[in-house]
């Protein structure tokens, strides 16, 4: 039997979590899209500074929600194994949080006055650690290596910058976020292990 501290009730919750919030919106209309979508009208003007954070729990259609979830549910359960619950929450929101204030500024600076909404900047950040992970950690990881893992990410980032209405601001602000964290967990760790006079790698 698992041992019930691997399981991913994090990435469960927070697949929930954008479920519910998606469902009360097609029930409730525009109303929760007025209070947390991330624009510049709503921060700088309105001052809902809240909206960097609450708009990652927001998503436009069915398609959105649903692909964002899967990719949420089977890569933010392999982070959580890894980092623990903690610290994958931690790095979930940060990531969410930092790619939407790189969208804000990107905005600012192109005058773009569309609101965006969704996880992809904390899924993006999801990515980052995953490759700081493959690159610097030395955990060996069933069926990923660095070439899969810096394929996986530039496809992502394509079919972004090849689609219309995405915010890849809010995308790659996150992964440089998580991709820098995952960094940090590296080094934290290594040095933990050299503090118990253990060696550098890691095996699970």
């Amino acid at each position: 039997m698992r041992n019930w501290k691997y399981l991913p009730f994090v990435s469960v919750l927070l697949v929930i979590i954008n479920v519910a919030v998606f469902v009360t919106c097609k029930f409730t209309g525009d109303w929760l899209y007025e209070l947390g979508e991330l624009s510049l009208w709503g921060v700088l003007v309105e001052h809902g500074y809240g909206r960097v954070f609450w708009a990652m729990f927001l998503h436009a259609d069915e398609s959105h929600i649903f692909n964002n979830m899967i990719i949420l549910f089977f890569l933010g359960a392999m982070i959580e194994e890894e980092v623990g619950h903690i610290r994958y929450a931690i790095i979930y929101v940060l990531s969410g949080v930092m790619g939407n204030l790189l969208s804000l500024l990107v905005k600012y600076l192109s005058g773009n006055m569309i609101p965006s909404v969704g996880a992809s900047g904390a899924i993006f950040g999801l990515d980052g650690v995953l490759l700081a992970f493959v690159l610097f950690s030395g955990r060996k990881m069933q069926n990923v290596n660095p070439m899969r893992v810096v394929l996986m990410i530039a496809l992502s980032l394509y079919s972004g910058f090849a689609a219309q209405n995405v915010d890849n601001a809010a995308h790659v602000g996150g992964l440089a976020t998580g991709f820098l964290l995952g960094v940090g967990i590296c080094i934290v760790d290594r040095w933990q292990m050299n503090r118990k006079g253990g060696d550098n790698s890691f095996e699970y």
